[in-house]
């Protein structure tokens, strides 16, 4: 009787029930037969790892979500530097932190792509953008934005970088002024305000826009600021998203988690076009003014940030072919740019915060030199020369990368080559590693940030003075991790490094500059209460209040060091 009723109240329900449920049992039959042709036939089979305890989540006894970097550190110290890494579905990764052979994987950008299931990931939350493309679509779009994200830009992006981090700093004040705490401190969820101020600073630094998030009231939040809050609330990783992201028929059923996610993404979607469509007409405006018809050429679109080299690339006449990208291709670097370019960057304060905050003494350190520049707005030169400021940042970025770890796809066969050797199961010496066309390779950028081997036995502390002389105090194995800065794989290597990281690094400088000068920092709980949940990126959670989400909640104490 029930089951007659749910199929007339709900007959839309029953049919994708049982569509998953016919897509399950074919997915189900097909891997299981491709994982017995792998055990006779896979380059890996040989490798050492551990053993395989669910078929579904692999060689992880909880949701890789949280806990795959212990487990994966854990199983580099067991079974070497080149693991068989059990994978959902019945799937097998190559996990290794040899810094050869992740230099070989990093800089082969034609053999070694992103995994379908990655891209498809990507691609649900940010768009088909600069993150999502590979081979000449992507050599192409690189070209045309590294300028937007070089040394000259990031140094005039500076101004913008203090201008919003003294606004969100004077809000604060006002809020310390009100407080009604005996102790006079200010409780704040930093990384929701942190967020803010980012999406403030990539909006006017990368599209010209000012987006005012910082004075969104709460019962009425910025529009783009609640957007990327949502899409990232659902991020939970459930045993149906894992069938879906490892078999695309799966992917035709809606979920909640699908819907919200694809609504979000066409609310950042709309503000681009937005965007798009008032940034061509005041082009094709000034090259009217200026006599050319309508016909925009190239000088005629003015302004350095993103948005303005993407309508350059798009209208201009005088732009080679081969340089061009077309409408979708710009709207598609909107949600990439919004959502990458600010959500990695609060990340990083918030752990930066966090570990200011438990480390009173190295908190008061850089008081002290960031209290002694006489200015509110340095310069980036400024900003850079500051070494004890240096050292946290790099530190931070070191210990808490924003992102854990990421996957490329051999798109052929290859050979990896290693610094040292391994033996295999069957007790031979290996100097390389032999991988088929299909075959993961997974890179642990945490680990190798945190690798005892590479950096010392202090690996897991945080100790700024690292860092002294500008690095040349890091130990000599650390130099040969590849990387494009700090000698960390924090922002990766090879053409796929991030393409913001000066942009990332010195607006964390500049933040954190403002910050650490106007208050003092303490925890609202307990060290052991914030955990990392990932959700793309590593951000900060209250273990003991799961529902929360996403918090960093601080004790602020203004010190009057305003200039």
């Amino acid at each position: 009787m029930y089951l007659q009723h749910l199929v007339e109240t709900h007959p839309q329900l029953v049919r994708h029930a049982g569509l998953a449920l016919t897509l399950f049992i074919v997915f189900v039959s097909y891997m299981v037969l491709s994982a017995v042709v792998r055990s006779y036939t896979s380059s890996l089979r040989k490798l050492p790892g551990p053993k395989r305890i669910s078929w579904i989540k692999g060689g992880y006894d909880e949701s890789p979500e949280h806990e795959s970097s212990r487990l994966q550190a854990q199983w580099l110290r067991q079974y070497g530097h080149v693991v068989k890494l059990p994978a959902p579905y019945g799937l097998d990764k190559v996990l290794t932190d040899d810094p050869k052979a992740l230099s070989h994987v990093l800089s082969q950008g034609s053999i070694y792509q992103k995994s379908p299931q990655q891209r498809y990931i990507l691609g649900e939350l940010l768009g088909t953008g600069l993150l999502f493309v590979e081979g000449a679509k992507h050599k192409l779009q690189r070209r045309i934005m590294n300028p937007a994200f070089g040394p000259l830009q990031v140094r005039r992006f500076t101004e913008t970088f203090f201008e919003k981090g003294l606004e969100m700093r004077d809000i604060w004040l006002e809020k310390a002024a009100e407080t009604t705490r005996k102790d006079g401190r200010l409780k704040i969820d930093a990384f929701n305000w942190l967020n803010r101020v980012t999406l403030d600073i990539i909006g006017r630094a990368g599209f010209n826009r000012d987006f005012d998030a910082l004075h969104s009231h709460q019962d009425h939040p910025n529009e783009l600021s609640e957007a990327v809050r949502r899409m990232f609330a659902h991020r939970n990783v459930d045993w149906f998203f894992m069938f879906q992201t490892a078999f695309p028929p799966a992917r035709i059923i809606p979920t909640a988690r699908s819907r919200e996610t694809a609504r979000c993404l066409q609310t950042i979607r709309r503000v681009g076009m937005q965007m798009i469509a008032e940034k061509k007409a005041a082009v094709h405006a000034d090259a009217i003014n200026v006599g050319h018809d309508g016909a925009v050429e190239k000088r005629d679109v003015q302004g350095h940030d993103l948005l303005s080299l993407l309508i350059k690339s798009n209208m201009a006449v005088d732009q080679a072919k081969s340089s061009r990208m077309s409408d979708e291709d710009i709207l598609s670097q909107v949600p990439t740019f919004l959502v990458a370019g600010h959500e990695t960057t609060s990340t990083a304060v918030s752990w930066t915060l966090f570990a200011l905050a438990t480390q009173p003494a190295v908190q008061a350190a850089l008081r002290e030199e960031l209290s002694a520049v006489p200015t509110d707005t340095p310069t980036m030169d400024e900003l850079n020369a500051l070494p004890h400021l240096d050292g946290v940042v790099r530190e931070s970025f070191r210990l808490y990368a924003p992102v854990s770890s990421t996957d490329r796809v051999a798109v052929q066969d290859d050979v990896i080559p290693l610094s040292k050797p391994f033996v295999d199961k069957s007790g031979i010496v290996r100097h390389e590693i032999r991988v088929s066309k299909g075959a993961t390779i997974t890179i642990p950028m945490r680990n190798i940030n945190r690798s005892e081997e590479l950096w010392g036995e202090d690996a897991e502390e945080f100790k700024p003075e690292r860092w002294a002389k500008q690095g040349a105090s890091i130990p000599d194995t650390a130099r040969t991790i590849p990387n494009v800065w700090g000698n960390l794989l924090t922002f990766l290597a090879g053409a796929h490094a991030c393409i913001g990281f000066r942009f990332s690094v010195v607006e964390t400088k500049a933040l954190i500059f403002t910050i650490v000068r106007a208050f003092e920092i303490d925890l609202a709980m307990t060290p052991d209460d914030l955990v990392r949940r990932t959700q793309v990126v590593g951000r900060p959670a209250i273990g003991s209040n799961p529902e929360a989400g996403s918090t960093l909640p601080v004790l602020l104490r203004s010190i009057g060091a305003t200039a």
